[in-house]
């Protein structure tokens, strides 16, 4: 049965009160009859007028708290009439009828169906004093046990966040042995990042978007960037400066500490060590996701680079197991790298000397064969490079074309047009290749997406799609640039020579600016016109680019048509517009 509410109904004697008052009066009414009647009249006597004071508000409460005061709401409550229904009257089967369950089956009535216990705590429910008295467990403390009844991506994410720093195989051994390593491996690229062999956790996780520093308020997207910072350092060497970080950074002291505390130890005179040696065990056995996660390091470096203007010479590039404390350096080992340099870029001058010389001689015995060789070093590859995009020329397609023809993406015209790969894989000009149909695709898609880009931030942007790919990927075989650039023209898009100025610091990627030509929509003419105007200016201001619009495409052109192409292809900034990726802050 079910009580859904209760009446009380309070006794009252009143007619016993008013039998009362009846006899008192008649008592009185003898005794006054008793006296005499003869008397004179009383004396005329003097009244005192007083007016009572106001009442304090203690003084009204202590009233309404009285019980005379009660006794008087008490009479004043009126009567409520009730009708008496018997057991059985009609009326009260109908009521009754309205504490029987109504379903047809009790399974749709599962609310009512309760254990003894819950029965119980539903009738007597534990005070909150009894709850007080239990003790809490902190908030960053969690049982094994408790661990593994969670979601795998949470048992990893609560791991990670409370040790900072794990090798693969112990996070495997935390989480249990009857755990896929395949689904581990897939969890720990989403809440950290590969450091040395060993996963540290992602600085969103442990800086959330809302939280500040707690020792300078500084925002949690300032932490994370510093952080990735002090990471991507210890991609490069096991060992990092502490003012070093703090100088580039721009943090306090205290924050930078923090970050170290977190995957490195203090070594006296030598700086910060990486807490964990380098595993190599995971790094052979797993090189597809080792590959990704360089990937990812690429696109947050070319952040980093572009957030806190680093330049080459502060991010040097190591050999293969070349490491060491970048610590202090005294001066006689200051003059011995020095003296290393010179040597080297000594011996790099006459190896050039001898190439330049060997091309000169060929080049006499058959003048129309251009020998193509592979660069001795770094430097002069960017230098081959810049070389062939200086001196391109049509290709030529006489008969005896055989000796006379350039070279196209660096390998001759008949290996290329022969079906030949570049590191085992066809050419992107062979639209039927696999490689090429996912790089098309990747392109298309981006650039419907955003109409223009600079190769930096297009090369950034396949970094990430790289990295969201799995193991295995044809794109993993390695893309150039210029396999990169000849699929974005073979795209439909169009090369816009910006004039930069003669002072910008924009990098020479940064420099070549690509956009969407032919989109198959309406604002396709706008935005050649605005492109066109563009590769004769750095920067322009709206109203010539208003007007120009007006000019080429009808004086109906509206606000909306000139903000979308705006929005679509530049930026404003100081109260000018540029192509996007073009502004130098």
């Amino acid at each position: 049965m079910q009580l859904r509410s209760t009446g009380k109904l309070r006794p009252s004697f009143s007619y016993l009160d008013k039998a009362d008052a009846k006899h008192r009066e008649r008592e009185a009414a003898n005794e006054a009859g008793d006296s005499s009647q003869d008397e004179a009249e009383e004396d005329v006597k003097q009244i005192t007028v007083r007016f009572s004071r106001p009442e304090s508000e203690q003084a009204r409460q202590r009233r309404v708290q009285s019980y005379e005061f009660l006794q008087k709401k008490h009479a004043e409550e009126p009567w409520v009439h009730l009708h008496y229904h018997g057991l059985r009257d009609s009326r009260s089967e109908h009521e009754r009828q309205y504490l029987l369950c109504q379903g047809s089956s009790g399974v749709e009535n599962t609310e009512l169906v309760k254990s003894p216990s819950e029965y119980l705590m539903m009738l007597m429910p534990p005070s909150q004093e009894e709850e007080k008295d239990k003790p809490v467990a902190p908030s960053n403390v969690l049982s094994m046990a408790q661990l593994r009844t969670l979601p795998l991506a949470d048992q990893i994410k609560i791991l990670m966040k409370n040790v900072k720093v794990m090798p693969f195989a112990n996070l495997m051994s935390l989480l249990g042995p009857s755990v896929d390593s395949v689904a581990v491996l897939r969890g720990i690229q989403k809440v950290a990042m590969l450091v040395q062999g060993n996963w540290v956790v992602k600085s969103d996780i442990l800086y959330p978007k809302d939280s500040s520093s707690p020792h300078s308020g500084v925002p949690a997207e300032v932490l994370c960037r510093g952080r990735d910072f002090v990471m991507w350092k210890f991609t490069q060497s096991r060992w990092v400066v502490r003012k070093e970080v703090a100088a580039v950074t721009k943090l306090c002291a205290e924050d930078v500490k923090d970050f170290l505390e977190h995957m490195a130890v203090v070594r006296i005179n030598k700086g910060w060590e990486f807490i964990l040696p380098c595993d190599g065990e995971f790094i052979k056995k797993h090189p597809d996701v080792v590959q990704r996660q360089h990937m990812l390091w690429t696109g947050i470096q070319a952040k980093l680079e572009k957030v806190y203007n680093l330049v080459k010479e502060t991010m040097p590039k190591k050999p293969d197991g070349q490491s060491g404390p970048a610590g202090l350096v005294s001066g006689d080992q200051r003059v011995q790298v020095a003296k290393t340099k010179a040597q080297q870029n000594h011996a790099f001058l006459e190896r050039e000397l001898q190439r330049r010389k060997e091309q000169m001689r060929a080049s006499t015995v058959l003048p129309g064969v251009q020998i193509k060789e592979e660069p001795l070093s770094e430097e002069g590859e960017e230098e081959d490079e810049q070389e062939a995009e200086d001196e391109e020329e049509p290709m030529d397609t006489s008969p005896s074309g055989g000796l006379n023809s350039r070279l196209a993406n660096g390998l001759p015209a008949g290996r290329a047009a022969g079906g030949d790969s570049f590191n085992g894989h066809p050419l992107p000009g062979c639209a039927g290749t696999p490689v090429a149909q996912e790089l098309r695709a990747f392109v298309e898609a981006t650039f419907q997406r955003q109409f223009v880009l600079t190769l930096s931030e297009l090369k950034r942007l396949f970094n990430l799609h790289l990295a969201s790919l799995p193991p295995g990927h044809t794109l993993f075989s390695g893309i150039s640039d210029r396999m990169l650039q000849d699929t974005v023209l073979a795209a439909g898009c169009k090369q816009i020579l910006v004039p930069f100025p003669p002072q910008t610091a924009a990098s020479p990627d940064e420099q070549k600016v690509f956009a969407l030509w032919e989109s198959g929509d309406m604002s396709d003419q706008h935005r050649q016109v605005l492109l066109e105007i563009f590769s004769k200016n750095y920067r322009v201001r709206r109203n010539m680019i208003q007007s120009r619009l007006t000019q080429e495409c009808g004086e109906d052109l509206s606000k909306q048509e000139v903000d979308k192409v705006l929005k679509d292809c530049c930026v404003s900034y100081g109260g000018m517009w540029y192509l996007k990726g073009t502004v130098q802050s």
